[in-house]
């Protein structure tokens, strides 16, 4: 592959997901003819679920990948160049903004939008990943719902592990909360509710070691305080397994120019997709602690795609 001839842009979409797929959408129908790349997981998380019920529009539901290959295909069908590949490296020190592939091609672009999203963090058991979309989850709101009057385990101490615990004890017959200090990590006001909740058993002390089942999960290994004289195994009965112990937004490779939160988000300028380095944008997960829903994700999408219309208008 020829190595030094640069490639320019006007507009780069860096990611693909619901926020990178629908940032294409519009950019390629204002005729900013954009490049996008797919990055290591093309179609972002929502590839990660089974059905997504919450999206308008689908009555029935629709399949995570599905709906990725749909909004790609309308982002095709406007004229996105769609590729696989991962840019590893930015240099948004002046404009033109210089962009580097995982193979080494490098793209100059007037305009930036980063919708890299965030993934997940697992405990990084093997049955995680072979129980992956058969009772293992990492999004309770997306998964929640196929678990009605069932059992489920939550892991974690957080307030995003209590936010789960209690969205899916509206929707379970019971939750186990499986904690690993003797403490919840929340806040006060979610420790209380979680406290106060009857189908909440909170299990401290406790970490997963593996997860059983013939069909999908239908239980987890526990060891109750581990390294201790009185650790003992306990085995638990469960339909369902949720990670709620963070996750990682992808931003690494962008930190040294864009600002981010202590957990590694990138930070909006006032509420808005813009960045403090004029005509690079973000979108979805990747600048999303808060909703991280594949709605929000698209409508920021879309908002990315605007501001560098915008800007590249006032450019002119």
């Amino acid at each position: 592959m020829e190595q030094n001839h640069k490639e320019h842009v006007r507009c780069l979409i860096v990611g693909s997901g619901p926020a990178g797929y629908t940032a294409a959408i519009y950019a390629s129908r204002a005729n900013l003819n954009p490049v996008e790349y797919c990055g290591l997981q093309p179609g972002g998380q929502l590839t990660q679920t089974t059905t997504v019920e919450n999206f308008p529009g689908y009555p029935e539901g629709v399949d995570g990948n599905q709906m990725m290959m749909d909004i790609r295909e309308q982002a095709e069908h406007f004229g996105a160049d769609i590729r696989d590949g991962e840019i590893v490296k930015a240099d948004f020190s002046k404009a033109p903004y210089l962009l580097t592939t995982d193979e080494g091609h490098e793209i100059t672009a007037d305009t930036v939008i980063i919708a890299t999203g965030a993934s997940a963090k697992y405990l990084g058991l093997d049955d995680e990943r072979k129980y992956n979309g058969q009772g293992v989850s990492a999004c309770a709101t997306c998964d929640g719902f196929f678990y009605r009057k069932k059992v489920v385990a939550v892991v974690g101490g957080g307030d995003t592990a209590c936010e789960d615990a209690l969205y899916l004890a509206g929707l379970a017959k019971k939750v186990f909360l499986i904690v690993r200090k003797p403490f919840l990590r929340a806040s006060k006001v979610m420790q209380e509710r979680v406290m106060a909740k009857e189908n909440i058993e909170i299990l401290f002390e406790h970490n997963t070691i593996g997860l059983f089942g013939e069909n999908g999960v239908e239980g987890a290994h526990l060891v109750k305080r581990k390294g201790e004289p009185d650790e003992e195994l306990v085995d638990i009965a469960i339909d369902g397994f949720f990670l709620a112990i963070g996750h990682k937004p992808n931003s690494d490779v962008f930190k040294e120019w864009l600002d981010t939160d202590e957990v590694g988000y990138l930070k909006k300028v006032d509420g808005t997709p813009r960045t403090k380095v004029p005509g690079v944008f973000v979108a979805g997960d990747v600048a999303d602690p808060v909703y991280r829903q594949a709605i929000t994700a698209a409508a920021s999408g879309c908002q990315a795609a605007i501001e560098a219309e915008r800007y590249l208008l006032e450019q002119q």
